[in-house]
């Protein structure tokens, strides 16, 4: 089992992002307001289950969706991971908080990164900046894409 109060650099699905099951210490990483919540990225549908009840009417939508973040009735940001090489990470943690790993509203630079990190997880990848996931707000009737 991994520290749960560390901030990892890893390179989800979409971007070089910081994972931690310490918000507090992501927002400090991060530079921005602690009380500003963050996305949780779960490692299967079970995990996720535990933090939210998804309405019948989108069931289906979220086994099949790749790279999109769901807000759910709670109010609790979630995203199902599927991408092998950060999921075999995320298992290790079964749930974390996640951002993008650059100073808020900037651009991503691999040397912030990596000195604002406690654990740098590094895969063959490398550390890429991409499209972030899509974010669809939802409740038991309804969906809004917000990005």
């Amino acid at each position: 089992m991994l520290n749960q109060q560390l901030v990892y650099l890893v390179q989800t699905e979409t971007t070089a992002g910081f994972l931690s099951q310490n918000s507090q210490a992501l927002a400090s990483s991060k530079q921005r307001n602690k009380t500003q919540a963050f996305i949780m990225c779960v490692d299967s549908l079970s995990t996720l289950k535990e933090f939210t009840r998804v309405p019948k009417k989108f069931k289906n939508r979220l086994r099949r969706s790749k790279q999109t973040t769901f807000i759910y009735p709670n109010g609790k940001a979630l995203r199902v991971v599927k991408d092998e090489k950060h999921l075999k990470f995320l298992k290790k943690l079964e749930w974390a908080y996640s951002s993008s790993a650059n100073l808020t509203c900037k651009s991503f630079k691999e040397s912030y990164a990596k000195q604002k990190a406690d654990i740098i997880v590094e895969d063959s990848r490398g550390f890429f900046e991409s499209t972030p996931s899509n974010m669809i707000k939802i409740n038991s009737k309804k969906e809004r894409k917000l990005r």
